[in-house]
């Protein structure tokens, strides 16, 4: 019986792929390298932010450093112009899920200091237990260590818990900590992609959780 929901959070609570994408364009541009589209940068979303980039052409450490350090900049700027909503029926579903007795988290490799001001800011606080950022773990997605450190938190164990996200790697790393996972098909990846990587389950949207579960 699934007792604690780990959940991603871009592109699975929050609708933050403009400001994801435009943010990455809008480095490349700053640092002299290629812009990439708007697709390949979605593509990324997921990775710990340095890796988005080396994932999206060649560079040295010392370029992909430069990449993320002014990502930041750029992000800290357009997150002041730029508001982030959650995706349709996010904040009622976990409203229910809570309600329920359901243990919710989230697991996601943007900063630890940016998840806070989104969940404050999207009034999450109250339905979420524990938040893991990038800067939280030693080894990130699709690595079981997000998964596995918050079991050890929280005191529950894989057969208990579901992982729910959009991307591949949120798949693959509630697999690698053989938890139950769940692919949603309205964020950043595709339902063929999540199905590849072995979910056990898909859904159009949230709100089809809890009739998953209950």
């Amino acid at each position: 019986m699934v007792k604690l929901i780990i959940f991603d959070f871009d592109g699975t609570l929050g609708d933050t792929q403009s400001l994801i994408v435009s943010t990455m364009q809008a480095t490349l541009k700053a640092v002299g390298l290629p812009i990439v589209s708007a697709e390949e940068c979605a593509s990324t979303i997921g990775l710990p932010l340095k890796e988005c980039f080396t994932h999206l052409m060649p560079m040295d450490d010392t370029t992909a450093s430069h990449c993320e350090k002014t990502y930041r900049e750029i992000f800290s700027e357009k997150n002041k112009q730029m508001k982030i909503s959650s995706f349709p029926h996010v904040i009622e579903t976990l409203k229910t899920l809570h309600e329920k007795g359901m243990v919710l988290t989230i697991a996601s490799s943007r900063g630890h200091e940016s998840l806070d001001d989104f969940v404050r800011d999207m009034k999450l606080e109250s339905y979420i237990s524990l938040v893991l950022g990038a800067e939280d773990v030693k080894k990130a997605k699709p690595d079981a260590e997000p998964v596995l450190k918050t079991l050890k938190a929280l005191h529950f164990s894989p057969d208990e818990t579901l992982v729910v996200g959009d991307m591949t790697y949120d798949i693959l790393m509630g697999k690698n900590a053989g938890t139950k996972t769940c692919g949603v098909t309205y964020g950043n990846g595709k339902a063929s992609e999540l199905r590849d990587a072995g979910a056990d389950y898909i859904i159009d949207k949230l709100a089809q959780l809890p009739g998953l579960l209950f």
